[in-house]
């Protein structure tokens, strides 16, 4: 293992917790982290470091919730054999760790994303589709010949199931039989209620448990149990000197032949990832070093694949097959969607061709949502090639495009400048929130844009100014929140008079005397008012 050194020691941390008997506390771990910087590989490691078997199930195998009761749901409550064939409980340190590989990927409620099965075939669909003619089935299965059964008049004449007739003694017929009884029952390898089945497997397991995701968003957005009672570790990018000894060692120990220039291309380009590294490495290691490594190790730069990508699109309009696309950007089709969306003003020939271009894009993007809501990843092809292909020739139909190049995603732009202020805002949000206890899209919608009429009131009158600035203190904003409320400077002297330290308070008693000391006999006395903003 190389990097993530805190990672893999919280790993070991949390794995002495089963070598002391009993279950502990929490007895699942969940990495996180991008692909390919060692999360498996750190659970194998551990597993082969303290003698555990292990169980693994990862994205190639059927994961719903019949699967996982079946198999580790089983297997978190038995002991094992282990990997000798000795029998070791687990007060003697036996465990079988139990490996669910990127389970970020699986659903949640049994029914979710469920698709419609196909309904199986009855015998005499199977057998027409097979021969086509009951013709052809006699001849095949040997019906009518002399001391064979008699064959059948027409397909009608097949019964429904085979029962006990002499035709299903023949070897041909039994043949058939097995094959029909095969595809009536297909093999469920969705992954419906593998959140749920997951979720109860990490309270009730009494063998370790590891869970591996690239974004663990998913399972903390669908039970508490993945916040609280697990161990999360986060494995990053390994870094660039490590990385780059990792792979001169391995370029000593299998005797290779690559240059510095080389190495250092790899090491740029895989940013961090050492299986894309290492498959890098093993695919130039083979060639002579010189202009061939360089040009079969080409380059990983995204922004320009990009932008190479969509200007191809749009200057060379064809059907553009997803495997293509897929295999040129090797992203999904979400990252692609915002250089096409860009684009298409600034290519398309005129007004009616931009609309063509954009109602595909809606379709793309509708298949795209439907892919992410229903987990249905087969319409991902779908979409590419509606946003490739089919924008390109709806966009151009022989046109000369207009533009010199593509140009990167001004939303993408719009969102890297205002990252730090959208996150300041949903701090700010949360925190408001919870002082008026509310929910975080009531104080968005309502708390959060009455506070910017609050303060921004006080640069037209200067009497709310004592209010406005009790209200900053009882909130605790700083002098930026202030600032992204009334959109000006953190230095500003607006700033500075409601900011905690600035200009005193104007007494209450001259400042806002309560209505009754103005002569109004109904206002309420000065003790029933509301005089804390805490006390709303």
């Amino acid at each position: 293992m190389v990097g993530n050194e805190k990672a893999i020691a919280g790993l070991k941390t949390w794995s002495e917790g089963w070598l002391k008997g009993g279950p502990p506390a929490r007895r699942a771990a969940v990495l996180a982290g991008p692909p390919g910087v060692g999360k498996t590989t750190a659970a194998l490691a551990l597993a082969n470091d303290l003698g555990w078997s292990v169980i693994e199930m990862n994205a190639s195998d059927a994961r719903n919730q019949s699967a996982i009761e079946q198999v580790a749901g089983r297997a978190s409550l038995t002991e094992t054999l282990g990997t000798t064939g000795v029998y070791r409980g687990s007060r003697a340190g036996g465990r079988s760790l139990i490996l669910l590989d990127e389970a970020d990927c699986l659903t949640g409620r049994a029914t979710e994303s469920a698709a419609n099965r196909p309904t199986p075939p009855t015998l005499r669909e199977f057998l027409r589709a097979r021969y086509g003619s009951v013709e052809a089935l006699a001849q095949a299965w040997g019906l009518g010949k002399a001391g064979q059964p008699r064959a059948f008049e027409s397909w009608e004449s097949i019964p429904a199931s085979a029962g006990r007739a002499a035709w299903t003694r023949l070897p041909a017929a039994q043949s058939d039989l097995g094959e029909w009884r095969g595809a009536a029952k297909p093999h469920d390898l969705s992954d419906r209620g593998g959140l749920g089945a997951i979720s109860r497997l990490v309270r009730e397991t009494r063998q370790p448990l590891v869970l591996t995701v690239n974004d663990e968003r998913p399972l903390l957005r669908y039970s508490p149990v993945f916040r609280t009672s697990v161990a999360r570790l986060r494995f990053e990018p390994v870094p660039d000197p490590l990385l780059r000894t990792l792979l001169r060692r391995a370029i000593i120990r299998q005797d290779l032949t690559v240059s510095t220039e080389i190495l250092d291309a790899i090491v740029r380009r895989s940013r961090g990832d050492v299986r894309a590294a290492l498959n890098d490495l093993e695919a130039v290691a083979p060639l002579a070093i010189g202009q061939a490594q360089s040009m079969l190790l080409g380059s990983r730069d995204s922004v320009s694949e990009f932008e190479l990508v969509t200007e191809e699109i749009f200057r060379h309009p064809r059907v553009y097959r997803s495997v293509e696309i897929r295999d040129r950007l090797d992203v999904p089709p979400d990252d692609l969607l915002p250089w096409i969306e860009e684009n298409v003003p600034r290519f398309a020939s005129d007004g009616p061709h931009r609309f063509r271009a954009y109602e595909l894009l809606g379709r793309a993007e509708l298949c795209l949502a439907r892919a992410r809501r229903q987990r249905v990843w087969s319409l991902w092809s779908y979409a590419t090639e509606l946003m490739t292909g089919g924008v390109s020739l709806a966009g151009s139909e022989g046109a000369q495009p207009r533009a010199s190049g593509a140009f990167f995603p001004s939303f993408l732009s719009d969102m890297g400048r205002t990252r730090v202020l959208r996150a300041q805002r949903n701090a700010l949000t949360l925190r408001v929130g919870g002082q008026f206890h509310v929910s975080r899209r009531k104080a968005n919608e309502t708390f959060v844009p009455w506070l910017e009429a609050v303060l921004d009131r006080t640069r037209r009158d200067p009497r709310s100014l004592p209010a406005a600035r009790r209200i900053a203190r009882e909130l605790e904003l700083t002098g930026e929140e202030l600032a992204m409320l009334l959109g000006s400077d953190p230095g500003s002297a607006e700033v500075a008079a409601l900011a905690p330290g600035g200009e005193p308070e104007i007494p209450e008693t001259e400042a806002d005397p309560s209505p009754s000391r103005r002569g109004d006999p109904d206002a309420p006395a000065p003790r029933n008012r509301q005089r804390r903003l805490g006390e709303f």
